[in-house]
């Protein structure tokens, strides 16, 4: 048994578009059971700022970093900086992206562009580096973030849809590359949940995706961030190249 005045390291964990939303749920339940989390976004919310507060009374720890995760080739040095700052990386949840709506005929081309950019190219460059620092290590977890529309479709995200779809491609074949390595790789698509990003559905849109849920309602955050917890989780070491489904039996 080790002494009482010893500590087992936090696990450091990354979470791309962690100052709101689902990815500050994210954050604030990995450093709440005791991990060491580094929000990546644009800029800190003040959300973000309290819920390090609350992280540090628990026991855990939340740091914000200032990251434009469009800029594709700043990615490279951004992980560089993280591991040199909190050490070796146990996790990364690939959270951050645009769920713009429209229809695809009238979207304007530099929009789907900006879309497939945060969505698709900046999650798998991230990954790419971030892989190359847990290779050494062994145990490591990637949580892609998708979307019950990757595979269900939803009129007037066409675009958005396309991007989720991308992921789950891109969960189940890296989960291949990287399994002998000890890297467990997996995703969590969630359906539609109360956040911001659902607020512009208007209310009978919203009682419409309850009434044909399985239990009748739409998921929570806290939902979400349950699953990734768990996959991040012991229990979930032998789990890989699953995309798991949290939308209250929208899809059954």
């Amino acid at each position: 048994m080790p002494p009482a005045s010893w500590c087992a390291p936090l696990r450091n964990i990354i979470v791309s578009g962690g100052s709101r939303g689902i990815g500050l749920g994210i954050a604030r339940r990995l450093a709440g059971g005791g991990d060491r989390v580094i929000a990546l976004a644009r800029r800190e919310t003040a959300e973000l700022a309290e819920a390090a507060h609350e992280a540090a009374a628990a026991g855990g720890a939340l740091h914000f970093f200032a990251c434009d995760l469009s800029d594709i080739a700043g990615l490279a040095g951004v992980v560089k900086t993280l591991r040199g700052e909190f050490g070796p990386l146990y996790g990364l949840v690939n959270n951050a992206g645009l769920g713009t709506s429209g229809m695809l005929a009238t979207m304007p081309d530099a929009r789907i562009e900006e879309i497939v950019r945060l969505n698709v190219v900046s999650p798998i460059v991230l990954t790419k580096y971030v892989v190359r620092a847990m290779m050494t290590g062994g145990g490591s977890r990637i949580v892609n973030i998708g979307s019950i529309v990757g595979s269900t479709g939803y009129s007037g995200l066409s675009a958005y849809s396309a991007t989720k779809a991308a992921l789950a491609g891109f969960t189940r074949s890296l989960a291949r590359e990287l399994g002998p390595l000890g890297i467990t790789v997996n995703a969590v698509a969630p359906g539609f949940v109360d956040t911001e990003m659902t607020q512009e559905l208007n209310p009978g849109q919203r009682a419409q995706i309850a009434r044909r849920s399985a239990l009748q309602r739409m998921p929570q955050v806290r939902d979400v961030a349950d699953a990734v917890a768990f996959l991040l989780g012991e229990g979930a070491r032998n789990i890989t190249g699953t995309v798991l489904t949290v939308d209250a039996g929208n899809t059954v």
